[in-house]
């Protein structure tokens, strides 16, 4: 059994569609092979998900190393809206097209990836954890950026 907090999270910024990167953002780069999950990266994204944001898994991966992408991810709990793709229910699978999403998280970035409880901090407005296991209230990322 998790110590999990007793903590019930509102938001009140409008859920995002949120595209992620696979190899170097969610594991270790070691393509075509898994590498292993970055610190953080599964519970983070875990979490978007509670609390209704739609995840589309936004990576270079095709074929047989894609569908092993997807299965190790549906292991560690992880279900994507969307797979390299803006809605499920387009008809092309796993295209590679631009897609529409509100944030893209990519260990390309200009600037680098962010670690992840940094990542979730800007985007939930929340830190995750502090040191004594419990949540606290920052402000939201829209609020950071267009300082409202």
């Amino acid at each position: 059994m998790t110590n999990k907090p007793n903590v019930k999270l509102t938001f009140k910024t409008r859920k995002l569609t949120i595209a992620i990167d696979f190899d170097g953002t969610i594991v270790e780069d070691k393509y075509p092979k898994i590498g292993a999950p970055r610190t953080f990266a599964f519970e983070t994204l875990k979490l978007f998900q509670d609390v209704g944001h739609r995840l589309i898994l936004w990576t270079y991966r095709e074929g047989k190393q894609l569908e092993e992408a997807i299965s190790f991810c549906q292991m560690k709990g992880l279900n994507f809206y969307a797979i390299n793709k803006s809605h499920p229910e387009e008809k092309k699978p796993y295209s590679t097209r631009k897609i529409h999403a509100d944030i893209f998280i990519d260990d390309r970035n200009f600037g680098g990836l962010p670690e992840w409880g940094v990542i979730g901090q800007k985007i939930l407005g929340h830190e995750i954890i502090n040191s004594k296991n419990h949540f606290i209230q920052k402000k939201s990322i829209w609020k950071s950026i267009f300082r409202w």
